[in-house]
């Protein structure tokens, strides 16, 4: 179905999985990432195929389809989670690509269903203020894109309850750089609760900050 369309942006969607692979964000052929498509009248989603393991990914694994999961571009199976990455989609115009991930840290949080509060000033320019757990709701069902969109609200950042993290942004990239930030975050959130103390950043300069991450959405 028209394999070689979108060559360049399902490429860099494709480098994006691998690199989220190579960083040991998921394991396997968990998680998934998306690019939104602009095709004249239309919007598409590139996004990973299903139970396709990342280390053996190519680009004909990265198929091309409506939100209606209708498929344009590829003869696999796009990824279950597809209903979640059309909501957002729907609902935050600035996204133009996400990344779901099953890392450790950020996934013990949302397992303990445990918010990362504001501690690092780079999170909160990149990601908004604190990363909130969506209330659970199953995989891959159109409740789970609800719940996902009410706790990401205008934030680039959010944990899935019992599930992992979920990054969104301009690019791939970004939203692998998102990804990435979160487990770190998560990683030093959990050994701060090790020492017995985890001091957030005043509200004043979280505020000042989220002034950052405002401005830094609309450029």
């Amino acid at each position: 179905m028209g394999s070689s369309q979108w060559t360049a942006e399902r490429q860099e969607l494709l480098n994006a999985a691998h690199e989220m692979c190579q960083d040991g964000l998921v394991l396997g052929s968990s998680g998934n990432v998306s690019l939104r498509i602009r095709d004249n009248e239309r919007e598409l989603i590139a996004i990973t195929a299903s139970s396709i393991p990342y280390a053996s990914m190519e680009l004909d694994h990265i198929v091309v389809i409506d939100h209606d999961g209708e498929p344009i571009v590829g003869d696999y199976i796009p990824s279950s989670e597809l209903f979640m990455h059309s909501a957002i989609y729907r609902a935050r115009d600035d996204v133009k690509s996400i990344m779901h991930t099953h890392s450790v840290f950020a996934s013990a949080l949302a397992v303990s269903g445990m918010k990362i509060p504001a501690i690092l000033d780079e999170m909160v320019i990149a990601m908004g203020d604190e990363v909130a757990v969506t209330e659970y709701a199953h995989p891959s069902s159109e409740e789970l894109g609800i719940e996902v969109v009410k706790a990401l609200d205008e934030r680039s950042a959010v944990l899935i309850k019992n599930h992992g993290f979920l990054g969104v942004g301009k690019t791939p990239n970004e939203a692998l750089n998102i990804c990435k930030l979160g487990e770190h975050v998560s990683k030093i959130l959990f050994y701060s609760h090790m020492l017995g103390k985890v001091d957030k950043i005043p509200e004043s300069i979280v505020n000042a900050e989220l002034e950052i991450f405002r401005m830094r959405k609309l450029s």
